[in-house]
């Protein structure tokens, strides 16, 4: 599934803040280059989150609407000069799906030892040693 949502790249003195008004996320870049890379991560993460924790995404605004004073006030309260920040709004576009298989979802190899006993009690079993080991591992970080 493609999704697109607008966000704000605001030029700094050491490279780019990005800010997604309408979800709750921003992130930057020292070149533009780097922070469109990390705008796309960061809504894909966001976006893959709400899926994975049963919530929908707000709906995405207009390029239109998006008030980029508005956000820059929202920098301003937090004690930022913004008077001399260059801003323009791109729409950044991810297939959530696809990211994810590539990026948060993509398995690595370990290599573990563990008692002979063990190993041969398991394999009296069929257990898989991956399935067992990540169902562990996600039980004891709070995962599941």
């Amino acid at each position: 599934m493609l999704a697109a949502y607008p966000a704000c790249f605001i030029k700094e003195e050491n490279g780019y803040s990005v800010i997604f008004p309408d979800l709750d996320t921003a992130t930057c870049g020292p070149t533009l280059d780097n922070a469109t890379h990390m705008a796309v991560d960061c809504l894909a993460g966001y976006l893959y989150a709400l899926q994975r924790d049963g919530q929908d995404a707000p709906p995405p605004s207009p390029l239109d609407r998006i008030d980029t004073a508005a956000v820059l006030t929202g920098l301003a309260d937090s004690g930022d000069d913004t008077t001399t920040y260059e801003t323009f709004v791109n729409l950044i576009t991810v297939d959530v799906e696809e990211y994810a298989k590539r990026h948060f979802e993509k398995s690595v190899k370990k290599t573990l030892s563990l008692p002979a006993w063990l190993n041969e009690a398991a394999l009296r079993e069929h257990l898989n040693f991956s399935q067992v080991l990540q169902d562990a591992l996600k039980e004891r970080l709070g995962f599941q």
